[in-house]
């Protein structure tokens, strides 16, 4: 999240090339896990907690986003034999949205891209210095006081004084960590708890989150996360001067 900070004697360092290329790999691959994640909701709206969900069962969660999340809609027979393609399940009210293999399959090339590139980042920030430096909040900055302060003092920056790249402010810190190292591991964690290729081989990830079903609804919870952050760091992008912003993380600075 580009934050607003004030003018200080301290250099600017600008995007370091690997940090530049990580940034366009995690976002692209976001971009690819948001769109495919929706269309693969969109066959089963509803979330459940739990080992078993489906639409004999109450939903903790219901979207209608489509027809689909209205059990009452799917009492419909259809014959497999009728319907073209010979699919392994019969659609219920909008054919397309149970056709996602495709979505699937952009799913986890999308996740891979992501966690490649996040290990790249870390790897690269770990030897360069630049996590320690400029990502990891230090102690002291923790206490409720400082953290308050920074609160007040983000609140009254101009944001058109914005620094492009680090040092960060306290709050930046906290964003950026927290995205890094708690809720990206998270989603990739979560994620491969729905596969049961995977949970056969590490059955105590059932065990952690409480169930298939409990995985799927914490993913999801995961995903608005980062896309609260994302729609903040966007926001944050404009307000400090999106060209600037943007030709910095493309050129450095």
């Amino acid at each position: 999240m580009v934050a607003a900070t004030a003018i200080s004697a301290v250099p600017v360092e600008g995007h370091r090339l690997w940090a530049r290329l990580c940034h366009w790999l995690l976002a692209l691959s976001f971009l690819g896990l948001a769109f495919s994640g929706i269309v693969i909701l969109m066959a089963h709206p509803r979330l459940y907690w739990g080992e078993v969900g489906n639409a004999m069962t109450p939903a903790i969660l219901e979207f209608p986003i489509n027809d689909n999340h209205r059990p009452e809609g799917w009492e419909r027979a259809v014959v497999f034999d009728d319907i073209d393609g010979a699919p392994v399940s019969g659609y219920r009210m909008y054919r397309i949205f149970n056709e996602n293999r495709w979505a699937r399959s952009l799913h986890f090339l999308s996740g891979w891209i992501l966690f490649l590139a996040g290990a790249a980042y870390v790897f690269a920030g770990v030897a360069t210095g630049h996590i320690r430096q400029n990502l990891l909040p230090r102690l002291r900055d923790l206490a409720p006081r400082a953290l308050w302060s920074s609160v007040t003092a983000y609140a009254r920056q101009q944001f058109r004084d914005a620094r492009i790249g680090p040092p960060y402010s306290l709050l930046q810190r906290l964003a950026y960590a927290g995205v890094l190292f708690v809720f990206l591991p998270f989603m990739v964690i979560s994620g491969l708890t729905m596969a049961p290729t995977i949970t056969a081989a590490f059955p105590v990830l059932l065990d952690i989150f409480g169930g298939y079903q409990s995985a799927r609804t914490l993913h999801f919870v995961g995903f608005v996360v980062l896309f609260l952050f994302l729609v903040a760091h966007l926001v944050m992008v404009m307000l400090t001067g999106f060209r600037r912003q943007l030709r910095a993380m493309i050129l450095g600075s």
